[in-house]
């Protein structure tokens, strides 16, 4: 197993093997990676680390298993099937076996990719019934605190290799591509408040692993924190703090049940500098003490 890569100060990947028992799943995670590229960095970097057929990214390649690249920040451009694309922050691009494609970042701008691959019998069957097709490999549903979980999960999946971790990472990417489709459908239904809050609680899901910082949000967004305030109150019936605590718990939940390491560590993981501070917010949400929930098996 390659050691994983660092392309700047916050990029990981890992190219992955699959055994007989996660080969029985149908569908098995290849790599999965997330990048940030800068402005004036060529692409992809010359000290990467990828394997040969992933760097020609920038000039043209085609590969042997499906990928999903979502961009969160920046801008580029992506070709494929005859067809080129603006690449924005929310751009979702679908790679398929033997499909030849170039994508990249604008040099002068940068961006940052989360990415995931997979094959298996499965991912077949998707496309042989038009889930996934070549057909439609280019989605703008913006930015969605869901989609980005669903990437942070499998990462966190990927670095933690837990048993049967190929089995529960595959699982979440077929919930992503569900996903997908599913804002695919609803991208032109939401007002501009709701917009509003995806966006925010996108930036939420970003940090979810340090503060809240509610004043740089509102300055990104363009919004007072009041106005903030409001079209959270609307849509979730909660306040950013609340969501923001709420999404935390959640994450704690999952880490409790994922890993074996005391409850300081996954305090300081998630951002608590008190570990008190943080098992009493926890039992305060969850009804339960952290060692309880993960005694218990909630």
């Amino acid at each position: 197993m390659p050691p994983p890569g660092k392309d700047s100060n916050d990029s990981f990947f890992r190219y992955l093997t699959s055994s007989e028992e996660d080969e029985k799943w149908q569908l098995v995670i290849t790599d999965a990676g997330h990048n940030e590229i800068g402005p004036g960095i060529a692409y992809p970097p010359h000290k990467s680390g990828h394997p040969v057929p992933f760097k020609s990214v920038a000039v043209g390649r085609t590969l042997s298993e499906y990928q999903i690249i979502y961009i969160t920040r920046g801008q580029g451009s992506f070709a494929t099937g005859g067809r080129d694309y603006m690449v924005e922050p929310g751009s979702i691009m679908l790679l398929f076996p033997g499909v030849s494609h170039v994508y990249k970042p604008d040099f002068k701008v940068g961006w940052n990719e989360y990415w995931v691959g997979f094959k298996g019998p499965y991912a077949d069957h998707l496309h042989k019934v038009g889930f996934l097709t070549p057909e439609r490999p280019f989605f703008e549903i913006g930015l969605q605190d869901s989609i980005l979980s669903s990437f942070t999960t499998v990462l966190d999946l990927v670095r933690e290799q837990a048993p049967l971790y190929q089995i529960r990472a595959s699982s979440v990417v077929l919930g992503l591509i569900a996903e997908i489709l599913a804002r695919a459908r609803m991208a032109q239904q939401f007002s501009h408040s709701e917009r509003l809050v995806q966006r925010a609680k996108f930036l939420m899901e970003e940090n979810i692993y340090g503060e809240l910082n509610l004043g740089g949000i509102c300055e990104e967004l363009g919004v007072s924190q009041s106005q903030l305030n409001e079209a959270f109150k609307a849509y979730t019936a909660m306040t950013p703090y609340r969501y923001f605590i709420s999404i935390k718990i959640h994450k704690a939940k999952e880490l409790l049940e994922r890993m074996d390491a005391p409850i300081k560590e996954v305090a300081s993981r998630l951002g608590f500098k008190d570990e008190y501070y943080f098992s009493r917010l926890f039992k305060s949400k969850a009804g339960v003490s952290p060692s309880r929930w993960r005694t218990s098996g909630q």
